[in-house]
């Protein structure tokens, strides 16, 4: 065992000296914006609970009401011991989201938007060698899911720079592979920037590709009923493959893929996080019935629109003489600060004054790029906006 605990400590000396630890953080309350944090009440701009939907009176009873109408757990693998009915209605509510996009529109439940990237990409790669191409700055589900297709079954990847779709199109042009997959995020999880969707999708009808897209953060808070990116853009086509997360604005758990039913029964066929894994709990599926009730209803769009606010209010306001702020029209705000260390320091003054912002650090994001994600949320006001900025210039 020496050798493993020489390995070890030498890697966590690494990490520290690089300001690359990682620590965990007790919560003892619900979600933002006033948490109580190791016993600590802080102002939080850190969860992704865009909606503020997570402590929702209504989703709580519909969770107890579902317990005891299903339980609190599924068993198996829907293949094993059986599709309950209230997994089935979830995902008829979760294509129609999605239908007025996507023709014949069917939906899958599954357990975290993590295992959905890996569950769609390496069921696709089962057809044969296909070519993949993924944004620079896609989530790291999307760059596992790749690895584990590459590693079994031989796809190629190709990585283009984030959002250059010039780059893009000159690789797809060289390539004369008949089975070509783009993937991208719908919502940059760490810059906040929303894909060019109408010019991926031309790109993608352009080279007979297919088109597969993690609309994890905007789901819930894109569109005018909160359906997402592809109600954002009125895109309609049959070469689209959608993924939503149901633990961020849905405020429980869980992710969604909506494709042409044909694309649905290939992932309960080839997908091994669905075959392989136990089901999602079914009185979770039960509630999120009532989420969608709430992100489509009046309720919804009033929290939409005073996101919105919020949002507009920080790009108005949020300027630094050093610091640089990324141009962004959701939720996600961005503070590049830089090193690593400087932003652990920034982001622990802050912790100070009872704001918590933590530090994002590589390699979630590109080496020299440490910043603050700010994470606004429908129960944060305008003042406490305007507490963070004046502590940030302070600061800074």
């Amino acid at each position: 065992m020496s050798a493993w605990l020489n390995s070890l400590q030498a890697a966590m000396g690494q990490l520290d000296q690089s300001g690359l630890i990682r620590s965990l953080k007790i919560r003892e309350s619900p979600n933002a914006p006033f948490v109580t944090l190791n016993g600590q009440e802080k102002l939080a701009f850190c969860s992704n609970d865009y909606l503020g939907l997570s402590y929702h009176p209504e989703l709580i009873a519909a969770l107890h009401e579902g317990s005891e109408l299903y339980g609190t757990g599924s068993g198996a693998s829907s293949l094993i011991s059986g599709h309950t009915s209230v997994h089935a209605q979830l995902e008829l509510r979760l294509a129609k989201t999605q239908a007025n996009h996507i023709p014949n529109a069917g939906a899958s439940y599954i357990s975290t938007g993590f295992m959905a990237n890996i569950a769609v990409i390496t069921a696709l790669s089962t057809l044969g060698n296909i070519s993949i191409y993924s944004d620079a700055l896609n989530h790291a589900s999307i760059i596992d899911a790749i690895r584990l297709a590459k590693a079994s079954h031989q796809a190629t990847c190709y990585i283009y720079q984030h959002a250059d779709y010039e780059q893009l199109s000159q690789l797809l042009r060289l390539d004369d592979n008949p089975l070509k997959l783009i993937v991208s995020d719908g919502v940059f999880s760490m810059d906040g920037d929303i894909v060019d969707l109408p010019q991926l999708l031309g790109i993608a009808n352009q080279f007979d590709a297919l088109l597969y897209i993690d609309d994890a953060h905007g789901f819930g808070v894109l569109g005018t009923q909160g359906h997402g990116i592809l109600e954002h853009f009125n895109m309609k086509a049959n070469n689209l493959i959608y993924m939503g997360t149901l633990g961020k604005s849905a405020g429980i758990a869980g992710a969604f893929v909506v494709a042409s039913q044909e694309w649905i029964d290939w992932l309960i066929q080839k997908a091994r996080p669905v075959i392989y894994s136990t089901a999602p709990p079914p009185n979770l599926a039960f509630a999120l019935m009532k989420s969608i009730d709430l992100i489509t209803s009046e309720e919804g769009a009033k929290r939409r629109k005073h996101l919105n606010r919020l949002i507009e209010y920080w790009s108005a306001n949020a300027k630094f003489s050093k610091w640089r702020t990324i141009p962004s029209q959701t939720a996600i705000q961005p503070l590049l600060i830089g090193s690593n260390h400087e932003v652990l320091r920034v982001s622990q003054e802050l912790s100070n004054a009872n704001l918590w912002v933590p530090a994002i650090r590589p390699p979630t994001v590109p080496a020299n790029t440490g910043r603050l994600r700010i994470a606004l949320n429908v129960l944060h006001e305008l003042d406490h906006l305007e507490l963070l900025i004046h502590r940030l210039k302070e600061i800074e």
